[in-house]
């Protein structure tokens, strides 16, 4: 099998010194995510050392089934977009198309049923201010930092559907190739870690206090 060579990119001369760059410009800027992301999960640490009762009471009024049914749509995508890279290596090509599309599918669910969440709560008023509908000054700090990181995810999720579609649908038309494309490779790694957030967010705001 040949090396693709409309995949190479200036100023690369060799398609395994640009992988090797992609690859590691995309370890870089991931690192960076998880410490931003990694600065809110110790600051909701430690409110919730500080608030473990009120936290837990106010855990419990989060949607559960909403919470459960998007990580199971989320780790579904992260299994697409895995056979996704795989079939791209392989030059698989229809299957890694189909594969790129099953994740934007799934990837707009979970936005979808975000959406339906955040409705909810607003409805119920838990959204911090004037109106809110628990007494606890604390349940406000809980539901701000909700708020803050399931909206950051979902940001991160958008831009994630964005490189997943362009992908998807620039392969279809055969305006790029997906065979050995480091672009395919990096695209996996960044919504792999949008998942691995998520993972993390799942139990620290539906799960704990609700055993």
């Amino acid at each position: 099998m040949t090396t693709p060579t409309s995949v190479l990119r200036a100023p690369w001369q060799e398609l395994t010194r640009q992988r090797e760059g992609a690859t590691f410009g995309i370890w870089v800027f991931l690192a960076s995510e998880l410490l931003f992301f990694g600065s809110m999960l110790l600051l909701y640490t430690a409110y919730r050392v500080a608030n473990p009762d009120v936290f837990t009471i106010a855990g419990r009024e989060t949607d559960l089934w909403y919470g459960t049914v998007n990580t199971a749509v989320l780790m579904t995508s992260s299994l697409t977009m895995a056979v996704a890279a795989q079939a791209a290596e392989a030059d698989m090509r229809r299957l890694a198309i189909w594969s790129l599309g099953a994740t934007v599918v799934l990837g707009l669910m979970s936005l979808v049923f975000k959406g339906f969440e955040y409705a909810e709560d607003i409805g119920k008023h838990l959204v911090p201010g004037v109106n809110f509908a628990m007494k606890e000054p604390a349940a406000q700090l809980f539901f701000a930092l909700y708020w803050i990181m399931t909206a950051v995810h979902a940001v991160h999720l958008s831009i994630g559907l964005g490189l997943v579609g362009r992908l998807a649908i620039f392969g279809a038309l055969r305006r790029v190739e997906l065979r050995e494309n480091p672009q395919v490779e990096v695209t996996a790694l960044y919504w792999h870690l949008v998942d691995v957030i998520w993972i993390i967010l799942y139990p620290l705001i539906y799960l704990m206090g609700r055993s």
